[in-house]
Parts: C-alpha cells; structure tokens; sequence
C-alpha cells in the first residue's frame, strides 16, 4: 500500500515533487496488467494466460515521499475489428496516448512480431517513449540481443529496457526511467488512493478473471460481469452479480454440472474480494443470457462498455 504518511501538503512544500500519468499500451498478452500490479504493489488489474483480458483503462497509483505516478493499463491493441466490444477495447487503448506524460509499450520480447512492429509505426509521432521487453525470462541472452536491434530498428532512438513483470527483475531500473519523465507538481489523488475504480468495478473484474482461468476455448469472451448489489454490513459485505453470456448452451457450461463449476468461480472470487475488502463476503452469482451483448452497442453500454 502508499505510504500513507505522506500528506498533500508535505507535497507542496516541495518545488523537486513530480507527478504524471504513464499509459501502458501493446498488443494482447503482453503482461501489462501484471506490470502495473507488480510496480504497484498491489493486485488492481485482472490477469490470465488469455489475450484480451482487459477490456477497459484501468488507472493504478503508486504514491512515494518523491512523487505519484498514475499508470494507464489499457486492452491489448488488435486487429480484430469485427465486433462492437473489440472496436471499443481499441478506442480504449489508444485514446489515451494524447494525454500522458509517457508511454511505455510493452513487447513480448519471445513474440515480437508485425503486430507490435504496427503498433511501433503508429507510434513514431511521439517522442516520450519506453520500449518495455517483457518476459525476458523465457529467451536467453543471445536471443535478446538480436531483437533489441531489430525493435530498435522500428522505432529508434527510444530507450529499451528489458524486464520480467511476472518475476519482478529489472522493475527497479524501469521505475527509476519512468520518473524521470514525470513533471514537477503536486499529487492527484490522496496518499491512500491506488485507483479510481470504483469497488462495484473491481468485484465485477475479480469475478471475470476467475471465469477466463476456469473456462475454455472462446467462452470468457462471450461473457461479462455486472454487479448489481453491493452492500457493506459491519461483519459483512453481501455481493449480488449476474453473469452475461450470449447463448443459451454458454449459461449451462458456466454453471456446471450440478452447479460445480460456478460454485468453484465464487469460492475463488469471494477468498479475493475478501481480502481486499479486509471483511468477510456473501457472494451470489447468476447466469443470464442476452444475445449478442458484444455486438450491440446499447448492450455494451448497458454493461459499461462506453466511450472512455
């Protein structure tokens, strides 16, 4: 957690504190929600061995006695228009590159390929820029220095750094590169503060990453989570959420035989809200169908799904 020690106005007593936003932007699966929890410190984004797990920007805070950084974890950048949900996931990525103090793209150093050289092109307007390799773990030294050149190639004279979200190594480097493009002034939220999300949004997202882990094949991207009661009592907080899938067969699937595998998806997700929440949680979880939700812009916007 922030130190919350830190007060706003042991901030302004300072000319040297800094503070800025920092998007997180790449193709699917590249390891940003992991690379903002793990320079957070906190688990805020959902994550899976999945592509396109993030559907929304998701804003992290990370708060010292030297400055604030807001990262920006946005959806994977694709190519796969076809549907209204993939449309808005882009929109979601890029919109936000006019308005941060820096830009760090995430490349999957063991799959780099013409989706990121694409995503490098488009980024040729912009001068602050980090190329973050990521999972540097899984290729070796030799392999990494042929790819640095030919990443460096695409879009030169930007640094590149090499790291392992997932195994923490080299995060240190990376954080001390990024504040040194953070402007001077004053923090934006509270010391506290890791998120603008609300709780209701967080709860739906806990619940979305423990069916995209559980479920196969393209079931998790048929689905979305609305949470519809969210009540704190003294010794308990009492949750309420459907779950949103498109077809009839999808909602039996879900729920399991005997109603198992939807059992499992609430145990999983009750033990993490409950400890984020610091209280213990009555979760009920429901399975709804409302057809090609994706694909139909008043149910995206029903759901959430709204121009960011």
């Amino acid at each position: 957690m922030s130190p919350a020690s830190i007060s706003n106005q042991d901030h302004r007593a300072t000319d040297r504190y800094q503070c800025g936003y920092v998007a997180l932007i790449g193709k699917p699966n590249t390891g940003k929600s992991t690379l903002m929890n793990a320079l957070i410190g906190e688990k805020l984004s959902i994550t899976a061995h999945r592509p396109q797990t993030t559907r929304h920007q998701i804003i992290g805070i990370k708060t010292t006695d030297r400055y604030q950084c807001v990262f920006v974890d946005t959806p994977g950048i694709h190519q796969d228009q076809k549907k209204a949900i993939n449309r808005y996931m882009n929109r979601a990525a890029t919109s936000v590159l006019d308005d941060v103090d820096l830009i760090c793209v995430l490349l999957d150093v063991a799959n780099f390929n013409q989706d990121d050289e694409q995503i490098l092109k488009s980024l040729k307007p912009y001068s602050r820029v980090i190329l973050v390799l990521n999972k540097m773990d899984r290729v070796s030294k030799q392999a990494l220095l042929p790819r640095i050149e030919r990443i460096s190639k695409v879009l030169p004279d930007r640094d590149i750094i090499p790291v392992s979200a997932l195994n923490r190594e080299n995060l240190d480097y990376l954080m001390e590169q990024i504040q040194q493009y953070l402007p001077q002034g004053i923090p934006l939220y509270p010391d506290d503060q890791l998120t603008d999300k609300p709780m209701r949004f967080i709860v739906a997202e806990i619940i979305r990453e423990k069916l995209f882990r559980r479920l196969t094949a393209e079931l998790p991207y048929a689905l979305t989570v609305n949470v519809e009661h969210y009540k704190v009592e003294p010794d308990l907080v009492r949750i309420s959420a459907s779950i949103w899938v498109e077809r009839k067969s999808q909602k039996g699937i879900i729920i399991g035989q005997g109603g198992r595998m939807l059992k499992t998806i609430g145990s999983e997700a009750r033990r993490d809200i409950e400890a984020l929440v610091d209280n213990k949680v009555y979760l009920q979880l429901w399975v709804k169908v409302r057809e090609d939700w994706s694909d139909d812009e008043r149910s995206l916007a029903a759901f959430g799904y709204s121009a960011e």
